[in-house]
């Protein structure tokens, strides 16, 4: 290429590049000009509509915090209502007055909320299609608020799992392991299972079993059970407990101890009750056999 060539290359690009940017010179001054002309015809009512949707909001904010709160005193005082539907209900209660509030700030500010809710619909089939575990859930903690099986401080089995419950709201519950862990469950889980409260009841049965020799005496053994058992501190004085062969064993006669504790005491009565027994039958002189097999030699 050329001198004269690479000059009128290089004039083209100038003059090109010249053009663009007395193009955009052009549209950008003519932006300018009608941003100068909606603010000097629409300005000051733009401005007024800022400023009522600003008072708007701060008031609407303080009449919701106190429609807010007046449900919850209402839902409080209701004893037929649990504490997980009170924060549901309360957390509706919120959210559907703060969507009202912006929505009456929308037509203030001139914005059309028509197509908005138009598009709702379709909207919601897309967020319901995509969250359906999560209204799965959501369904469920309304049906164990409705029905309430357990609430928080009851020990429980849930979802496959026995804990105490700590926390309860309308997604999941949280449990307290015996060891001490920490499980987050499902409500979707908690409530397509059975649900076992340990604590709902104001009493529990314990369920123990012991064992004598075939040679040991029954009625015996039966009477020193019960009044081993009957010392121990936190059964149930007014509950009579149950001593009864319950099975004939392989090396043992079989006897179910049935005493009847608190569900506080539970545990407590368990541990003290095998420790009676075991010491009272053998001050007793009651064998408690080992497992064994006789075997005969010809």
């Amino acid at each position: 290429m050329n001198v004269f060539a690479q000059q009128d290359l290089s004039g083209n690009l100038a003059s090109g590049a010249s053009n663009v940017i007395s193009a955009e010179l052009s549209k950008g001054n003519e932006m300018v000009d009608v941003a100068k002309e909606w603010l000097a015809s629409n300005g000051m009512a733009f401005a007024v509509n800022v400023m009522v949707a600003v008072i708007m909001l701060v008031i609407g904010s303080a009449i919701i915090s106190f429609i807010t709160k007046s449900a919850e005193r209402v839902l409080v005082a209701n004893r037929h209502i649990n504490s997980l539907m009170e924060k549901f209900l309360a957390n509706v209660v919120n959210k559907s007055c703060w969507v009202l509030l912006l929505m009456i700030v929308a037509q203030r500010m001139g914005i059309d909320i028509g197509p908005l809710i138009a598009g709702l619909g379709v909207t919601g089939f897309i967020i319901g299609f995509a969250f359906q575990e999560s209204l799965g859930n959501l369904a469920a903690g309304m049906m164990i608020g409705i029905n309430e099986p357990f609430k928080v401080g009851d020990y429980v089995q849930a979802g496959g799992v026995e804990g105490g419950v700590q926390d309860l709201n309308m997604m999941a519950t949280t449990l307290s392991t015996a060891d001490n862990k920490k499980v987050v469950v499902p409500n979707k889980l908690v409530w397509g299972s059975a649900i076992t409260n340990y604590t709902s009841m104001d009493k529990r049965r314990v369920d123990l079993s012991v064992g004598i020799s075939y040679g040991s005496d029954i009625s015996k053994a039966k009477q020193v059970i019960m009044a081993a058992v009957k010392s121990v501190d936190g059964i149930l004085a007014d509950m009579e407990p149950t001593v009864e062969v319950v099975g004939m064993g392989d090396s043992s006669v079989d006897l179910v101890v049935r005493p009847w504790a608190t569900p506080a005491n539970y545990w407590k009565v368990v541990f003290a009750c095998n420790q009676a027994v075991k010491e009272a039958l053998d001050a007793a002189g009651i064998e408690i056999p080992f497992p064994q097999i006789d075997v005969h030699q010809k």
